[in-house]
């Protein structure tokens, strides 16, 4: 169990939450998660908040390998107005940003955001840790080596689930020091990592529960999934159920996922099951 403070708002978690993806662009690796319309992103969120969504992350910006970079205020005008329009619509509903920018962030907070989720840690702009602190909003800090741009070619490590964990660590005490309140941490699954690395990590998640902070897993639909089964990511809905209940088993405290009826199933599943 842990509580997040979301701008004043206590998100109690008593057991795993399910973040839905909503990525207000066209060039994210999935498709069904590809909302471009005011229309569409409204329709998603109500679909993923009936079937049980805690927090809907909204990112503008694809973070796919090889993707390419939008500049801050390419992806400010695809994420804040979504965010607002949202706000506005679900005024329930925990939202966060996914985005590495501290201008995106702090403009997504104003628009009716509770939480930051940065790949980069703050390694991508400077003034992250800062931000976040001053907006005192929950953060959520991933490990990735490099960029999306460059990050499979850095995928070398002698052993990975310690070599983040020792990421983390820094990491983690350099949010303190900004005054960041609440940090969820996230492996980075697939972001300059093997499919054997992101098994690895999956392996032993249970490890990051020395920081005694909520774990995220991100393994939703990734090409870990397709690659291994031979199919595509269209096909992996199966495939991130089976690791998804992996990952609550060894503890994770946030599944981030495309299909949230699904999640929220396999949730509750384990729940009763750990509760026998």
């Amino acid at each position: 169990m842990f509580t997040l403070n979301c701008k004043g708002r206590l998100l109690v978690a008593e057991n795993a939450l399910v973040m839905g993806i909503i990525n207000v662009t066209d060039d994210s690796f999935y498709a069904g998660s590809r909302q471009t319309g005011t229309d569409a992103v409204v329709k998603k969120a109500s679909q993923m908040l009936e079937e049980g969504a805690e927090i809907l992350d909204i990112g503008g910006q694809s973070t796919r390998p090889g993707s390419s970079l939008l500049t801050a205020e390419a992806e400010y005008s695809r994420v804040v107005p979504a965010i607002t329009l949202l706000a506005k619509e679900f005024p329930g509903a925990i939202i966060s940003v996914d985005t590495f920018y501290a201008s995106v962030a702090s403009g997504a907070i104003a628009a009716g955001a509770h939480m930051v989720n940065d790949i980069s840690g703050g390694e991508m702009d400077a003034n992250m840790l800062s931000t976040v602190a001053g907006l005192n909003v929950p953060y959520i800090c991933m490990h990735m080596k490099g960029t999306p741009q460059t990050m499979q070619s850095m995928a070398d490590y002698t052993n990975v689930t310690t070599e983040v964990l020792d990421y983390f660590i820094r990491k983690v005490a350099a949010c303190r020091k900004a005054g960041i309140h609440d940090v969820i941490i996230d492996p980075g699954f697939g972001f300059s990592k093997t499919i054997q690395h992101n098994f690895q990590l999956l392996k032993n998640l249970r490890t990051f529960s020395i920081l005694q902070l909520p774990v995220l897993a991100g393994l939703s639909r990734k090409s870990t999934i397709y690659k291994t089964l031979g199919v595509t990511a269209e096909e992996a809905l199966n495939g991130t159920s089976v690791l998804n209940t992996l990952a609550l088993e060894n503890g994770a405290g946030i599944l981030r996922v495309h299909d949230v009826k699904e999640a929220k199933e396999a949730v509750v599943l384990f729940a009763a099951y750990k509760n026998a």
